[in-house]
């Protein structure tokens, strides 16, 4: 139980206590991080590292994370928070919560948190609790990969987890995950059973292992510095993380003449996601105000609330000069309103695989150009997945498998600074498949994967060039494409040009059996170029290749050649309102 420590928040912290104990606690989680790398089997959480662990206080609030997946690490405490309120004071020694439902404080299905309570040795009380979120490969539902680019309902995704006790005292339930893994994604029609158990049985293990690495260690520090100083400087490092973003809002009034910024950024679909920061300069705090943005979409664009936090406390985080671990008190002096039926807070089985990768890049980038942070990156994650397996035409389920991964892109340029190229960006920090592990495991080939050269936004600092991906499928199987910017590019700041659109191209074989393949034709028709949009699902034959070709990022500042030829180019109504009032005076009505 938390200690009042009012005596010592008044006489404030000892600076280099404070900073030990954030290292501490950051080193827990990093420990565990290690400890799922090693023992999990998936290349997605082995290789690719599609993974967070983190400390979160009794309340539920972030402590403490290493640097894994900002996505994750925003939206977990409201996991944590929310199985607080589901089992009160029935949790005991040896449980182990598991849950995955946007319902609930989740991202997307595939991203499965394990939640391990720490309890005080002598008053049982919890002290602690320790989390990790992986993103396995196949969880079910109406496509191999689990992230179907057609989907319009929650259930078309695969199996959704309000709450499970996957460990019971001490005991790991097989049963429980068999009946919501397996049998209950099953029952929808069109809908498949996790393709690949053991993959994800064996990576749900090596979380809880993880998170039993980091109730040692927190436990090891609790025995070594005692209990109320521990949660002393818990408490501690979360003030000085609010201090840091009331400091951060103070001196964007400064900079910006006005304590009102606003910025509007639109999905391909035309979706817009409009966002108005008004600022107190005297307390630091602010008001995001996300009114006019879209209603709910029809396909899985929507993103959960808990994304739209995770979204604002990475952007608060990044324009912080200062080395403080992200946690709970980069959000303490905001208040975020999300309107009720927008597709930030869509309903219960809204659909919402793209909105945890896709839709939460625009929001970071909104966030950035309401600050006048730096130009968008490109905005996008481009998710791949492919794979076989689940239901036949009788029904019968087929054990088969699935892969998926992002793909990096540009980033975007600022005051002093060019984007960097071929990087994930923002709010990913994934790895991608590397070339040798996934042609060793997988039945494809990748022809090409480097830089695109002419994608990036040129001006006085440039933009990241994105990159191309061409793999060929070397047999028969299902593949699927979630992207954004590929109708509306990065934007470009104070001149600078935006980053090039992205691209998804079907090389396709030509085959009899489609009509390609003339009877009397004594040379065989050249392959066809189908340009398959952005979001896209396609059941691709042996030697068919998909080539992705991902968005730059935008520049920053103009060049020589843009400034000749400023006059050519439109102006959009976006950004601050000093942004705004500048850039309406530099290009005219």
């Amino acid at each position: 139980m938390a200690q009042d420590n009012t005596n010592s928040k008044a006489k404030g912290p000892d600076p280099i206590l404070l900073t030990l104990f954030a290292n501490r606690f950051m080193s827990v989680a990093e420990a565990m991080g290690r400890s799922l790398q090693q023992t999990a089997i998936s290349t997605n959480i082995k290789e690719r590292l599609d993974f967070s662990c983190a400390l979160f206080a009794p309340d539920g609030d972030l402590v403490a994370n290493a640097p894994f997946i900002p996505i994750h690490l925003g939206s977990m405490s409201f996991a944590v928070k929310y199985q607080m309120q589901l089992y009160g004071k029935e949790l005991k020694e040896g449980d182990v919560l598991m849950t995955n439902s946007p319902h609930a404080g989740g991202s997307h299905l595939p991203d499965i948190t394990i939640i391990t309570p720490v309890f005080h040795p002598t008053s049982r009380d919890i002290i602690f609790f320790t989390a990790s979120r992986g993103h396995h490969a196949d969880i079910g539902g109406i496509l191999p990969g689990s992230m179907p680019p057609t989907s319009v309902s929650l259930f078309e995704e695969g199996a959704e987890i309000v709450s499970l006790k996957i460990v019971r005292d001490g005991v790991f339930d097989r049963e429980g995950l068999m009946e919501y893994m397996c049998e209950r994604p099953a029952r929808y029609p069109g809908s498949s059973g996790c393709r690949n158990i053991g993959d994800v049985e064996s990576d749900l293990k090596a979380q809880i292992s993880a998170n039993h690495k980091g109730v040692q260690l927190i436990r090891a520090i609790v025995d070594e510095y005692g209990l109320e100083t521990v949660q002393e400087y818990m408490y501690h490092i979360r003030t000085n993380a609010e201090n840091s973003v009331r400091r951060l809002l103070k001196d964007v009034v400064r900079r910006a003449g006005s304590n009102v910024l606003s910025a509007v950024d639109y999905l391909d679909d035309g979706s817009p996601i409009n966002l108005k920061v008004e600022i107190d300069e005297q307390t630091g705090s602010a008001t995001f105000d996300f009114s006019g943005t879209g209603c709910e979409v029809r396909g899985n664009l929507n993103a959960p609330i808990s994304v739209v936090h995770s979204a604002v406390i990475y952007c608060m985080r990044a324009m912080l000069d200062s080395d403080i671990p992200l946690n709970a008190g980069c959000l303490v002096p905001l208040t975020i309103k999300i309107p009720e039926g927008s597709l930030l807070a869509p309903s219960r089985t809204a659909a919402v695989c793209a909105g945890n990768v896709l839709t939460s890049q625009r929001i970071v980038d909104v966030v950035l150009l309401a600050f006048h942070a730096c130009a968008a990156s490109q905005g996008c994650t481009n998710n791949l997945t492919f794979g076989a397996g689940g239901k036949d035409k009788e029904g019968k389920h087929v054990a088969g498998w699935g892969y998926y991964e992002t793909i990096a892109g540009g980033s975007g340029a600022g005051p002093g600074w060019h984007g960097t190229s071929g990087v994930h960006t923002h709010i990913t920090n994934t790895r991608i498949g590397d070339v040798e592990i996934l042609e060793r495991r997988y039945p494809v080939l990748i022809h090409t994967f480097g830089l695109r050269e002419g994608s990036a936004g040129v001006g006085r600092w440039r933009g990241g060039e994105g990159v191309v991906r061409d793999i060929e499928m070397m047999e028969p199987m299902q593949v699927s494409i979630l992207s954004e910017r590929r109708t509306r590019q990065p934007y470009g700041l104070e001149g600078g040009g935006n980053g090039g659109f992205g691209r998804n191209t079907w090389v396709k074989q030509p085959r009899a059996a489609d009509g390609d393949m003339p009877e009397d034709a004594s040379v065989p028709p050249a392959p066809r170029n189908i340009n398959i949009g952005g979001k896209a699902t396609v059941y691709m034959g042996k030697g068919d290749r998909l080539v992705i070709e991902t968005p730059g990022g935008g520049a920053w500042g103009a060049g020589e050649a843009e400034k000749e030829n400023a006059h050519t180019r439109a102006w959009e109504p976006r950004g601050s309102l000093a942004e705004r009032a500048a850039a309406q005076a530099a290009f005219g009505p």
